[in-house]
């Protein structure tokens, strides 16, 4: 039982962690190894200065609407978490974690539809003078989509988790 509550554990800190990269980090479309966009800039790397320089992002509903998910995500799967360590101590024995792991399910669905946004819109996302089919995803649209099976699974786990004593 400790093994279990140990590995859902470890599952939920990494989703969250790697929810955190893949909204804040600055990767989700790659135009070159000196241009990347992501969901709140556009940066350029100065290769005299060795720095990024980033302006924001174009505001467009498609983006704002990916941006409100992705945090949203953030935001139910934090909350999951202090959920899990509150029913942890409070419930009694035999009960199930139900509202974490609705908690949770909502982290993944908010995902879900943020990365399906991404990938059917991303041309009006980026909408940009630049040539759209010289970029490609980048490495935070793989890690959001990757979290979305991961947040869906711990759900689930969390649901048929009884606590015992």
């Amino acid at each position: 039982m400790v093994l279990l509550l140990v590995f859902i554990t470890v599952l939920h800190l990494v989703t969250l962690a790697m929810l955190l990269i893949a909204t804040l980090e600055k990767s989700w479309w790659v135009w070159s190894h000196s241009e990347i966009t992501d969901l709140w800039y556009n940066c350029f790397h100065d290769n005299v200065t060795d720095t990024w320089l980033c302006a924001a992002s174009s505001e467009n509903d498609w983006l704002r609407s990916v941006q409100a998910l992705m945090v949203l995500s953030v935001v139910f799967s934090s909350i999951s978490f202090l959920v899990f360590l509150v029913q942890l101590l409070a419930l009694s024995k035999g009960q199930l974690f139900y509202f974490t792991g609705l908690c949770q399910a909502f982290a993944g669905l908010a995902a879900l539809a943020a990365c399906l946004i991404f990938t059917f819109r991303w041309k009006d996302i980026l909408n940009d003078a630049k040539d759209l089919r010289k970029g490609h995803f980048g490495y935070c649209f793989v890690l959001a989509w990757i979290c979305v099976p991961l947040l869906l699974i711990s759900s689930f786990l969390y649901v048929h988790l009884r606590k015992r004593q």
